[in-house]
């Protein structure tokens, strides 16, 4: 076997991490990649769909479906950070992923998960602006504000992830660690880590709470003012327009809050790892798989528009990149 850890400074530095991933038998492991495999499949093509029926439907150049595309951009490469290392490991017996490129993968995948955070709560904003203020939502949700918006969500996204891993990768990680996951992720490294990491895990406690507590106070807030907002609409096929606008959106953020928080929410010494790693496919996974279908599914717009797309029958009214109320 090829040596994977390197002596310096009669410190031994660690150069690989074994990924244990699910430890099952491997006809198990194969019907695990052809299911993973698939699933990966299927979410590249649905989330590519929504793009392309966004982009070429000009009844579909609004903010709320500007945020949807960003959404969907964002989970194709969301899932691409965990899903092909995932797959190789169900039909390899070296498990084995290199300091660099686990630091790279934590990176890129922290980076996603923060700016989806921002994302969804710029999206209830989005949301909120549409039925609480609707004779200025042209003037509120310009173009201009859309695009900061969406920038400002990868700005932070971007910014959290590298002062996250400014503290983790310079932790030392001695022999050859075992992480008891199926990906790169801070509580598993933080633990197999061979020096105190009590600074990292202040640091990526303090942006966790930031990124989360944050974004979460602005969709609770907007979606209390919605509610009120909705309930004061006197006619019931108002009522049911409005409700029918955040229910896709809510049902994302719902989803995406209650799995990531349940995963990284609770103290140290409760982490169940192996409970981990099932509810952290849900949000690694499945939840960029059920995205797509849950905006299709409640938008007469986005079916429309999907249909054209997949059936190629041209792409109706075509737009000028501009949004329109």
């Amino acid at each position: 076997m090829i040596t994977k850890v390197l002596e310096v400074d009669n410190h031994t530095v660690t150069m690989y991490f074994i990924l244990l991933g699910f430890p099952t038998r491997p006809a198990f492991q194969l019907l695990l990649f052809f299911v993973f495999l698939a699933t990966y499949l299927l979410t590249l093509l649905e989330n590519l769909l929504i793009i392309l029926a966004i982009r070429s439907d000009g009844q579909l150049h609004k903010p709320m479906y500007f945020f949807l595309s960003h959404l969907s951009f964002l989970e194709m490469w969301y899932v691409t950070v965990i899903s092909p290392k995932m797959l190789v490991d169900f039909l390899s017996q070296d498990k084995s992923i290199s300091f660099n490129g686990c630091m790279t993968q934590l990176y890129f995948f922290v980076t996603f998960v923060c700016t989806e955070y921002i994302l969804l709560a710029a999206m209830a904003f989005d949301h909120y602006v549409s039925i609480c203020n609707p004779r200025r939502y042209p003037v509120i949700m310009t173009s201009q504000l859309c695009g900061t918006l969406a920038g400002g969500c990868r700005f932070c996204g971007l910014m959290t992830a590298m002062i996250k891993m400014i503290f983790i990768a310079r932790l030392h990680y001695c022999g050859l660690p075992q992480i008891n996951h199926y990906f790169c992720d801070i509580s598993p490294l933080l633990n197999v880590s061979c020096e105190d990491s009590s600074q990292a895990e202040l640091v990526d406690f303090f942006l966790a709470l930031l990124v989360t507590a944050i974004p979460l106070c602005i969709v609770v807030a907007s979606y209390a003012i919605i509610l009120t907002t909705i309930l004061k609409i006197p006619s019931a096929q108002g009522c049911q327009k409005a409700f029918s606008t955040c229910a896709s959106h809510l049902t994302v953020v719902v989803l995406f809050y209650s799995t990531t928080l349940f995963t990284y929410a609770r103290p140290k010494l409760m982490y169940a790892y192996n409970a981990n790693k099932v509810v952290s496919v849900l949000y690694t996974v499945i939840i960029p798989l059920l995205n797509p279908i849950i905006y299709s599914l409640r938008n007469r717009e986005v079916k429309a528009a999907l249909k054209k797309t997949i059936l190629c029958r041209g792409s109706g009214p075509q737009g000028d990149g501009t949004f329109s109320s």
